[in-house]
């Protein structure tokens, strides 16, 4: 199925080749990755030097508190997981689904992709379903997620980065919860401009009553509701629907700053630890896709491939794109996709399609072409 034939044009906005420094941006030398079209200096939208991979030997400060929540909850969940499989009736097991779907929507369609990196626009209608699943995911408020996720790729695989993946595997999982903050990204984020995030009343509403409505969402709801619609025990309804649920969705979220910063393929840029991974995909909603998102990040389908069947989150907003309640989506064009590759990728693009020049002779002539019709 054709990609074009799947979104209405109207509500795309296809990035042009060349791009101008944002004037608040300096020469860019602050700057280790783009975050927005604008932070771009080259006609193939990259910055003009190749982004540095550092970690300094800064003594990290142990916070104990983080460590015995999150050292409980995931024992906690290793039960659930238990009783997900043997104990929990079949409604349960299927509402703590529908919520890691909900939830992990709230963080990659919310969090994300529409307010980190202002990829598409959304009415608010949607924008509340997404504050809703955004509380029910607990990350933070979407406002804070989207601040450190800014740093993240503004000053990717640095010090100023909240989860440095050159810091290690371990690090960039969970362990930058588990430390102090670096002082540098204490200092660089001072300068983060967060002013369109609390120019939304709804991401504001959110922060300011987010230790009500986040237990609530995250925790209240998911248990109370089998309980009393199915008749779930309260110990099933807990340890299943609520913090095994939790904290798969917590864990998957996390693999996109781990797994997919170390392992996969780099089509798009091989000078970056972001690499695309589909097994983060499959469980992510389609944010695995990492190369690709850390080269074009303002691609609001985080994805060269638009109708991928793997990018969930992708279907969703062109889900609400034809009913007029996203909008506005940007992407990236062919010629500007394939002028990066040549440049920056590691040679493991995938053809193009049929006709490419590098399409093998030999495999043209033993394709199988059904009802062809040659101009």
């Amino acid at each position: 199925m054709d990609f074009d034939s799947e979104i209405d044009h109207c509500s795309l906005r296809i990035l042009p080749n060349t791009v101008k420094m944002a004037p608040n941006i300096k020469d860019g030398t602050d700057l280790n990755g783009v975050l927005f079209e604008d932070d771009a200096s080259t006609p193939d939208m990259a910055l003009a030097r190749a982004p540095i991979q550092h970690a300094d030997s800064h003594p990290r400060q142990l916070v104990w508190r983080n460590i015995i929540l999150f050292a409980y909850l995931h024992v906690a969940a290793l039960y659930g997981a238990y009783l997900f499989l043997f104990s929990a009736k079949w409604q349960t097991d299927i509402f703590a689904y529908i919520l890691y779907v909900m939830s992990g929507l709230g963080i990659t369609a919310g969090a994300h992709r529409l307010w980190a990196h202002k990829s598409y626009k959304a009415k608010w209608p949607l924008r509340v379903i997404l504050i809703i699943f955004n509380t029910m995911a607990f990350q933070d408020s979407a406002i804070d997620w989207a601040r450190d996720h800014r740093m993240h790729h503004k000053y990717s695989e640095t010090d100023a980065d909240p989860h440095n993946a050159t810091r290690g595997f371990f690090f960039s999982h969970i362990g930058w919860l588990l430390v102090r903050k670096h002082p540098d990204l204490k200092k660089k984020g001072k300068g983060l401009d967060l002013s369109d995030l609390y120019d939304d009343p709804i991401l504001r509403f959110q922060k300011k009553y987010y230790l009500i409505l986040m237990p609530l969402a995250c925790f209240v709801m998911p248990t109370v509701i089998p309980v009393y619609c199915w008749g779930e025990s309260w110990l099933n309804a807990f340890f299943v629907a609520a913090l095994f649920r939790y904290t798969f969705i917590l864990n998957v979220t996390w693999l996109v700053n781990s797994a997919a910063h170390k392992w996969g393929h780099k089509p798009y840029d091989s000078s970056i630890k972001p690499s695309e991974n589909i097994s983060v995909s499959v469980f992510a909603l389609g944010e695995g896709f990492h190369n690709y998102h850390h080269t074009f990040p303002w691609d609001y389908k985080t994805a060269e491939l638009g109708n991928n069947r793997l990018n969930f989150t992708t279907n969703f907003i062109n889900f609400f794109s034809k009913i007029g309640w996203a909008y506005d989506m940007k992407t990236v064009s062919d010629e500007i996709v394939k002028n990066r590759v040549k440049r920056t990728g590691d040679g493991s693009h995938h053809l193009w399609g049929w006709g490419d020049k590098d399409h093998a002779k030999e495999e043209v002539a033993a394709a199988i072409r059904i009802n062809p019709k040659d101009e």
